[in-house]
């Protein structure tokens, strides 16, 4: 398990890479919910969401012969992008694979940053396969997108920053995709407050490890179109890491609805003044539809803010999307 040192490490190896992120007060959810609310502004990193820390955590890691050989992963588009960037920082050659379902947006935005861009299929599992024959045909070093140690180190140095900033916090919502995110907010949170609890929001189509934890066991999960597109993808029936870390430190998950998260973009737009995509609205979401309560301070992990404009056009005007 990852655990509060190699977050910290984490924290100390990407100093300089990354953006300490606002924790910025909402008084219009504070004031609906009657308890303080946080949000966490990852859509304000550098790649426009927080997988940055993970990608460059994880290629800091590498010594410079693993480097050369070259660096791949499968993504639903922003840790693909968070990859191209670190890589491109540190000198390395990065190839994303990526399926059919990853925005337009997301894949031209890998492409400016030099990366090799393959589109393969229609699931990420079909990405990984792709991903599986470069490793062993070429030598590719693999950068997982969540069930990988550094990774998740990375990401939890969010929670470290939350915990820094609101140290009496109670709640924490964070997006659950792979579990890379939720597990190491959790693993940071639960170290420095262990009152605290924390819990993962997904979507209610194609959530797979919301659907892996009620079965007790990694699952295989139908990914589907939705709006919070980067939750999307499997956990990996192999699952080394977050599945564990999920079970054992999450308190609770909770599912939204396509039209639920509509609500949490256009509020996030329309009164908090910030353009995040449907994977990072859903713990604004998630308040807003009354399933959240706690007693003391809540921080929301506001994930991203790679979305479509077309879409999030259409989303803020109240314009029905095929999606939703």
């Amino acid at each position: 398990m990852v655990t509060l040192p190699d977050i910290e490490e984490a924290r100390r190896r990407i100093a300089g890479h990354v953006v300490h992120t606002p924790l910025q007060s909402s008084q219009s959810l504070s004031g609906q919910c009657g308890a303080p609310i946080f949000l966490k502004l990852e859509n304000h990193q550098t790649t426009g969401s927080f997988k940055l820390r993970g990608a460059t955590n994880a290629i800091l890691c590498l010594n410079e012969a693993a480097r050369l050989r070259g660096l791949i992963t499968a993504s639903t588009g922003n840790h693909g992008r968070a990859l191209a960037h670190a890589a491109k920082a540190l000198g390395a050659r990065a190839t994303i694979c990526l399926s059919a379902l990853v925005p337009a947006n997301k894949v031209e935005a890998i492409r400016v940053l030099g990366a090799d861009v393959r589109i393969v299929g229609r699931s990420q599992d079909d990405a990984m396969r792709e991903v599986e024959r470069l490793v062993h045909e070429e030598g590719m070093r693999f950068v997982p997108p969540f069930d990988d140690a550094a990774v998740i180190a990375g990401q939890g140095t969010i929670g470290l920053e939350i915990a820094d900033d609101l140290p009496d916090v109670a709640l924490v919502l964070v997006p659950l995709s792979g579990g890379g995110l939720a597990s190491g907010v959790a693993a940071a949170i639960k170290s420095r407050r262990p009152q605290a609890k924390v819990i993962g929001v997904s979507m209610e189509r194609g959530a797979a490890m919301a659907v892996s934890l009620a079965a007790g066991a990694p699952t295989d999960v139908e990914e589907v179109e939705t709006l919070a597109d980067s939750l999307g993808g499997g956990i990996g029936l192999d699952n080394r890491l977050t599945f564990a870390m999920c079970r054992n430190l999450l308190d609770d998950v909770l599912l939204l609805s396509e039209d639920e998260i509509a609500e949490g973009i256009r509020h996030a737009a329309r009164v908090e003044g910030e353009t995040v995509e449907g994977a990072a609205a859903v713990g604004i979401a998630a308040l807003l539809a009354g399933k959240v309560r706690a007693d003391g301070p809540i921080a929301i992990v506001v994930s991203g803010g790679n979305i479509d404009p077309a879409v999030h056009r259409a989303i803020v005007d109240d314009i029905k999307t095929g999606v939703v």
